[in-house]
């Protein structure tokens, strides 16, 4: 038998980083190089690439997603194409396009598009704004006006300094006060405006001798300039079109904000400042600088239920975004497909076989009964090759626990995406702990959990720890895993026979035997309060819900109370009349 290591293309334990990060510039080759453009993202990249190439008024794209459905990957591989960066001696173009040789459209798009001069602006808002608190007005525009005095060369952290930077550069003096102030602090002026109190002196003396101005004017400037200062969205997008038209006539300069939802969030005001940052820099600068941004989900889950008050400003966001590139599971299974499972030829040649052998079982194996939501089967051959060694409903049913786990809070970090793999990063890890096993084994459910188990919130962890300490069972504690996944999916009834769906690892499994393996892993896990049974669906138990359970346990009932109980339903609810003809 041949060991599923030997029939993928590329080895599956090569490096491929489950989250993709803004401001991450390492593995910039890498991550465009592995991009997969699915049938899903094309159509969306043709509908932005018409917009941006034909500018009609909004100038705001919008992508949404599930959490790990690849929302910052497609953010930054556009920041980095519509530039067309140089990384590491390659162009960004010469990468991507042969990615869209087949799509004689999009490639005219792209070409169009790279064509246009531009600079991205690529940051992770919420790590820009960790020390602003968005409770203050101006939270949201800080951080754009922050990354864009960044890209202009000057002191981001402090507004105010980056003004007073940069009308010195407009007068040309700036140069001339940096090598002025060098010669006298000694040190150059990227440190000495981080520590100003000890510098203030030199700053003057810089100052003075690179405008010509008189001591006493040049005393005490920088704290003129924080005294003055003032910020406003008009202005920030009057800098921009200044920027914009100082570098040419086509040259563009967009904004490429990630996590913008779930910063945003419910806060009326962070929103409104939001549109009216883009529906200024539209009118400023004419189509000429646009936010891209990506958020959890759709924008009415990132802003939850509104009341009437609120609903305009939802409606003004619509109107300035109005390109919308929605991410579904459907783009993910692709990506996993081509990206980690592409099967070699001897891997093809090998699932053909097995194929032949087991095409008639699947329904039986593989389709949940007893009130269970229908998920995806193996289609045919092809998609059979595409997925192996993991069954179609394993990617639906995974993304369906990963959601109804994060609105349930059952992760931890300030996102439920901060600390988690995306759901590639979870079956690589899969995939490598199952390499040494043969063809004819499959990837069960449970083993999704240890994907996510890090970034679960600690009595989640403990919960499963001390089974796996008390039990003494290690297939009654995969059990229990596997049930922790599908908790709060309302859709997925955890009978004993979809739980042993879950827990299949092999076509050449005796399915009696697992069945029975099963249900007596599913009978000690109830015995010891770890799961309850509701009808003949089992349910996993959170550490207060375990309190409760076994305190229904031990009390104690006695057997008179038991028979009069039984006597008032019959008699007083089931059989009305005493007496019977």
């Amino acid at each position: 038998m041949t060991q599923l290591s030997k029939i993928f293309l590329k080895e599956v334990d090569r490096t491929i980083d489950g989250v993709i990060k803004a401001d991450d510039e390492i593995s910039l080759l890498l991550e465009l190089e592995e991009y997969v453009l699915t049938n899903e993202i094309e159509a969306r990249f043709e509908s932005f690439l018409d917009a941006y190439n034909n500018y009609a008024g909004a100038n705001g794209v919008w992508i949404s997603g599930f959490f790990g459905s690849g929302k910052s990957h497609l953010l930054k591989t556009l920041a980095i194409l519509l530039e067309n960066r140089d990384i590491e001696g390659v162009v960004a173009r010469d990468l991507f396009l042969p990615k869209c040789e087949h799509n004689e459209i999009l490639h005219a798009d792209v070409e169009r598009a790279i064509a246009i001069p531009s600079r991205s602006i690529l940051f992770n808002i919420d790590q820009k704004a960790t020390v602003i608190a968005k409770s203050q007005v101006d939270a949201l525009l800080s951080v754009f006006v922050q990354v864009f005095d960044e890209h202009c060369g000057y002191y981001g952290k402090q507004a105010y300094i980056a003004k007073f930077e940069r009308e010195l550069d407009q007068r040309d003096q700036y140069a001339g006060f940096k090598s002025a102030f060098e010669e006298a602090a000694g040190i150059p002026w990227e440190r000495g405006r981080e520590q100003l109190l000890l510098e203030a002196d030199n700053i003057a003396a810089a100052y003075t001798k690179a405008t010509g101005s008189s001591p006493d004017s040049a005393r005490g400037i920088l704290d003129k300039y924080r005294a003055d200062y003032r910020l406003s969205i008009e202005d920030f997008a009057e800098e921009v079109n200044r920027y914009i038209s100082a570098q040419g006539p086509d040259f563009r300069l967009n904004f490429f904000v990630d996590e913008v939802g779930q910063y945003i969030a419910d806060n009326t005001k962070l929103m409104t400042n939001l549109q009216t940052v883009a529906e200024s820099l539209a009118t400023k600068c004419h189509g000429r600088s646009w936010i891209i941004v990506t958020a959890q989900e759709d924008m009415s889950r990132v802003i939850g239920e509104m009341g009437k008050q609120h609903s305009h400003d939802y409606t003004k966001i619509q109107a300035r975004f109005a390109t919308r590139m929605k991410l579904t599971s459907r783009n993910v299974d692709e990506v996993i497909q081509k990206r980690l499972l592409k099967k070699n030829e001897t891997g093809i040649v090998a699932l053909e076989a097995l194929h032949g052998q087991q095409a008639n079982n699947f329904r039986t194996l593989f389709d949940f009964a007893d009130g269970s939501q229908t998920y995806k089967n193996y289609r045919d051959r092809d998609d059979f090759i595409y997925c192996y060694p993991f069954a179609p409903y394993q990617f639906g049913l995974f993304q369906a626990a990963i959601q109804s786990l994060s609105e349930a809070g059952a992760f931890e970090g300030q996102h439920s995406s901060v600390g988690e793999r995306s759901m590639l990063g979870v079956f690589q890890q899969v995939a490598i702990t199952i390499t040494e096993h043969q063809i004819g084994q499959l990837a069960t459910f449970d083993l999704m959990f240890d994907g996510i188990h890090t970034a679960l919130k600690a009595q989640i962890q403990r919960t499963v720890t001390r089974a796996a300490q008390q039990l003494g069972d290690d297939y009654a504690v995969r059990v229990l895993r596997a049930l922790f996944l599908v908790k709060y999916v309302n859709e997925f009834k955890a009978t004993l026979r979809n739980v042993s769906i879950l827990m299949l690892d092999g076509f050449d499994r005796d399915l009696t035997a697992l069945r029975k393996q099963v249900e007596e892993a599913l009978n000690l896990l109830t015995q010891e309060s770890y799961i309850q049974r509701n009808g003949d669906a089992y349910e996993f138990l959170t550490d207060e819900e375990q309190d409760v359970d076994k305190k229904i346990k031990q009390t104690e009932v006695d057997a008179a109370d038991v028979a009069d109980e039984l006597g008032k339903l019959i008699f007083d609810q089931i059989i009305r009349e005493r007496k019977i003809r």
